[in-house]
């Protein structure tokens, strides 16, 4: 069965989602009952097939009420990262054309929101008395919806990566759903743990794959990590997904911590969204055996590789081989280069995504002598077996506990302080994180250069970004290296705080 309605019909008391601070539950049934009521509602507030609803919430079970409500109506369902200010917030409202937000009063930043026409916004508490108010039939003009998540390039403001809407009925299995379960043999069986924000892509693509296969959705208010062990002792959870962050932290309770709970019945650990470091890696394949499985790829869906624990031992640094799409490396030119050679990172036969109202940026993502293939800006190289390594990010995207962070957006801001004359962000070695983010300032008084001054920029950032995105800390440089051009050359500032990358990986 390929949808959580033909669950609901086959077994209707089965859980669909679990909170594990026991606050809330929805059973197959009840979750198309709120499904088809909200699709009701949309259409009752006029909102049509291609148009987009959106979620500024936390983890609770009224995301899903929204998500499979735009499924079946037909909508793109955009998420907010509840971290974001008011004014990020209100950009990607603006931006997608949501209709609808759904959003909690709980949020600091939900007072600021800008009231617009044509958008209605309801609290979690008023969405529910509004779908008690629709009746709980299918509406009659169904067809599939999908997610449309907001990533974000060097340059400019973050972007909707808008990709084509399934066609055929409702209930038809997902290709994504179906990668899913091919890949791990996700089925009703499964009780699925998600430790992370349900704003990010895979945690919402893989609890609605969930949804779609009949898993159980066991469900963290957030993370932490001894809770994550109780939750997949007492749950008895089957499978689940994390970043490297979470294992890092696992990895640092005490051992008599980690043996307390019996992780016996998980089958399968995955984790993406960030480099994990061989040690860590390796130290979680020492502690849970070989079931950690990995893959690589980004929320554009253009292809990606994956390995198992067997695999990665054998390849130690590896993303994997491809098991969706086909890889290329390319030149800057767009040739395609041998195994071993470094070039940017290309996928051919993936989806072909859109950034919303960015055709430049779109444009830019193809390679430019076959169009057809398509990157992430990553760079790196296949070996001789075909597995990926990645060996540079070509647009200095920082990855800090798996949360992607744009640097320009925050160099923009540090540049209209009336004492900043130029500015660059990087991302620099973080040993619970990855990265953490830095700013390299350079003042239009060199006397400036303080502590106090770097404090100072600091909190100016935070009065203006979410705190993911701030600095951490501040150093000065009396000249950034910028060329002729005006284009900052960031890798010579780079490299003063990471270690020089190793001349070859070996398997």
């Amino acid at each position: 069965m390929t949808h959580p309605r033909l669950h609901a019909l086959a077994d209707p008391h089965k859980p669909a989602v679990i909170m594990t601070d026991g606050s809330a539950a929805l059973s197959y049934a009840e979750l198309e009952d709120r499904a088809n009521r909200g699709a009701q509602l949309v259409r009752s507030l006029g909102i049509q097939r291609g148009e987009t609803i959106a979620f500024w919430l936390p983890n609770c079970v009224e995301v899903f009420e929204v998500y499979w409500a735009g499924q079946r109506a037909g909508l793109y369902v955009t998420p907010i990262a509840t971290a974001l200010t008011s004014g990020e917030a209100d950009y990607i409202v603006e931006n997608s054309g949501a209709k609808l937000l759904v959003a909690s009063p709980e949020l600091p930043c939900f007072a600021g929101l800008t009231q617009r026409a044509g958008v209605t916004v309801m609290t979690p508490e008023e969405w529910r008395t509004a779908l008690d108010a629709q009746p709980n039939t299918p509406i009659a003009d169904e067809a599939p919806g999908f997610h449309m998540v907001y990533s974000s390039g060097t340059t400019g403001r973050p972007k909707g990566i808008r990709l084509p809407l399934p066609e055929g009925d409702v209930t038809a299995l997902h290709q994504l759903a179906s990668q899913i379960q091919g890949r791990y043999g996700l089925g009703p069986d499964d009780r699925y743990l998600c430790p992370a924000p349900l704003y990010h892509t895979a945690p919402l693509a893989y609890t609605t794959a969930c949804h779609r296969l009949g898993a159980t959705v066991v469900l963290m208010p957030k993370f932490e990590p001894e809770a994550a062990l109780a939750a997949l002792s007492g749950h008895r959870i089957t499978i689940t997904q994390m970043v490297p962050t979470m294992f890092v932290r696992l990895l640092k309770l005490p051992d008599e911590t980690r043996a307390a709970h019996d992780l016996s019945a998980l089958r399968i650990l995955i984790h993406a969204a960030a480099p994990c470091p061989v040690p860590v890696k390796r130290a979680m394949i020492d502690w849970l055996g070989p079931i950690i499985y990995e893959y690589y790829g980004g929320s554009e869906g253009n292809g990606s590789p994956a390995l198992t624990s067997e695999e990665w031992l054998n390849k130690p640094g590896s993303v994997g081989k491809a098991s969706w799409g086909t890889l290329h490396i390319c030149t800057d030119t767009g040739d395609e280069l041998p195994p071993s050679e470094q070039g940017i990172v290309y996928f051919e036969g993936g989806w072909d995504f859109k950034y919303l109202g960015d055709d430049a940026k779109t444009r830019d993502a193809r390679n430019p002598k076959h169009p057809g293939w398509s990157t992430l800006g990553d760079v790196g190289f296949v070996d001789e077996d075909g597995y990926l390594f990645l060996t540079d990010r070509k647009s200095y995207m920082i990855i800090s506990g798996g949360v992607n962070i744009y640097p320009q957006e925050v160099e923009n801001l540090l540049i209209t302080h009336p004492k900043v004359a130029d500015a660059a962000v990087i991302g620099v070695p973080n040993p619970d994180f990855g990265e953490e983010v830095k700013a390299v300032v350079q003042p239009l008084d060199p006397a400036d250069a303080t502590l106090a001054f770097a404090e100072e920029l600091i909190a100016f950032c935070k009065a203006h970004l979410s705190p993911v995105k701030c600095p951490r800390s501040v150093d000065f440089d009396p000249a950034l290296p910028r060329q002729d051009n005006g284009k900052l050359y960031k890798r010579l500032i780079k490299d003063r705080y990471w270690p020089s990358p190793p001349a070859s990986v070996s398997g």
